[in-house]
């Protein structure tokens, strides 16, 4: 099996940043590495866990914003995203996108749309950007599989002394034939490198 392809497939699941309602179960608390506490739950219905990074910074509200929030800002990302469309961008309100992602032979690409919302506490200030596939607006390909099984929420809270903590929490079915033991495995690794590269550019 290839390791980097699951590691891969996982994590551009994110970069988005992707929801649905959130299983009634707790997180399990992995590991912390890096100043990132990690977990993983189970999610109903699957075999497949879901994911969870914590992790503090100290910046603006503006800049990390304005590079988890601004879908045209994608720079960051993964290299081996193929294609990136951003079909609709509402700042601080809405967004739509759709990824074409690379994975190693013998493996098949994948693809997905995604629609994302995002909500401001007033009083607080915590912004949420929610994020569920988006259906029948790009037809399927039939050289690609199309992920149609996913969620994912980041949390972006000021806690004050210009400290922000930020919390990424997903979910994805990368479809095809993944055994959940492995994708179990290496869930974890998903926040975890999504969240040190989000660490590199506001910090």
């Amino acid at each position: 099996m290839n390791f980097k392809f699951f590691l891969g497939i996982t994590l551009f699941l994110l970069l988005s940043g992707l929801s649905a309602d959130l299983a009634p179960q707790s997180w399990v608390f992995v590991k912390e590495q890096e100043g990132i506490k990690l977990f993983t739950r189970k999610e109903d219905g699957s075999p497949l866990k879901s994911f969870k990074g914590v992790m503090d910074v100290t910046s603006s509200m503006e800049k990390v914003c304005n590079l988890i929030g601004n879908v045209n800002n994608h720079d960051w990302w993964d290299e081996n995203l193929r294609q990136i469309k951003v079909l609709k961008y509402e700042k601080d309100k809405y967004f739509q996108y759709y990824l074409v992602y690379h994975v190693p032979w013998p493996f098949t690409d994948r693809d997905l749309c995604v629609e994302a919302n995002v909500s401001t506490d007033p009083i607080t200030g915590r912004k949420t950007i929610t994020a569920i596939p988006l259906n029948n607006v790009i037809s399927e390909n039939p050289d690609l599989i199309r992920i149609k099984k996913y969620w994912q929420r980041w949390t972006i809270q000021p806690i004050g002394n210009g400290v922000i903590r930020l919390t990424l929490e997903g979910f994805v079915d990368p479809a095809g034939n993944v055994p959940s033991w492995l994708y179990n495995m290496v869930i974890v690794e998903t926040p975890l490198k999504v969240m040190r590269r989000v660490k590199k550019f506001v910090q």
